[in-house]
């Protein structure tokens, strides 16, 4: 590997590595709501978070010959040039460690997606049909045309437009980070909603809402006593950050 090539996969992995912490402490992936607060007027303060710049997605053959396991940490370390103890490495540790964590009790199946071709397959299997497609959250520009994440801010529900879940059932996928692209795939229930979204900066976002029933694993227990519910009692929800794949049935 290019010495330049490598310099800039470091930088890269430490960008993910601060979203995806972000991601996990402050995002729209963490604020719940209940679903019946998810109407055309509403207001809440959501944080967008960017997403990771320019990493690169291995084909299936690529990303298969490359060591992807904790046990092959300092060969994956040098094999990206990426310094032990540095932030960078401490992303590869925890996405190594999530993708080797055994399955969450209550999740049907989830796995790790070294390519995209993986993460479709995965998708396809769990849905039995190859007839899928993604459902994507989706930002647009602000008043001075700029079209990078806003911060977090309050915004109005416009719409609400209901999408059709064929089966109920979904493989949500989020990014992880690394120097490659890597998803984290999971089996899930909920009732999705297409929301329109109009920020207090001008900025505007076409968001996708995933409501769940049931109690599950991906929703903290505290969340519920926040939010003043018995899980399983009425649909809790949260939107889909930007970087996130929620694959359902044509």
């Amino acid at each position: 590997m290019a010495r330049s090539h490598a310099a800039l996969l470091l930088l890269l992995v430490g960008a993910i590595a601060a979203s995806g912490y972000q991601y996990q402490r402050d995002s729209v992936g963490s604020t719940f709501f209940l679903q019946h607060d998810l109407y055309p007027g509403s207001k809440m303060t959501l944080h967008f978070s960017p997403t990771a710049p320019g990493v690169p997605a291995l084909t299936r053959a690529r990303a298969d010959a490359i060591p992807f396991a904790s046990a092959k940490i300092r060969e994956i370390l040098a094999l990206f040039s990426i310094p032990a103890g540095s932030p960078a490495a401490d992303a590869v540790r925890f996405t190594l460690a999530e993708c080797e964590a055994p399955p969450v009790p209550g999740v049907a199946a989830q796995r790790c997606a070294t390519s995209p071709e993986a993460m479709v397959d995965f998708a396809a299997s769990w849905l039995g049909t190859r007839a899928i497609h993604a459902g994507t959250t989706r930002l647009g520009s602000s008043r001075d045309g700029g079209a990078a994440a806003p911060p977090r801010q309050a915004y109005v529900v416009e719409s609400v437009r209901p999408l059709p879940v064929v089966g109920r059932d979904m493989v949500a996928c989020h990014s992880l980070p690394y120097p490659y692209a890597v998803f984290g795939c999971h089996t899930t229930t909920a009732a999705v909603f297409r929301v329109a979204l109009a920020g207090a900066d001008g900025s505007r976002a076409e968001a996708l809402a995933a409501c769940h029933k049931d109690a599950t694993p991906g929703i903290p227990w505290p969340t519920y006593k926040k939010l003043g519910v018995t899980p399983g009692s009425v649909a809790v929800c949260h939107f889909l950050p930007q970087d996130g794949k929620l694959w359902m049935r044509n």
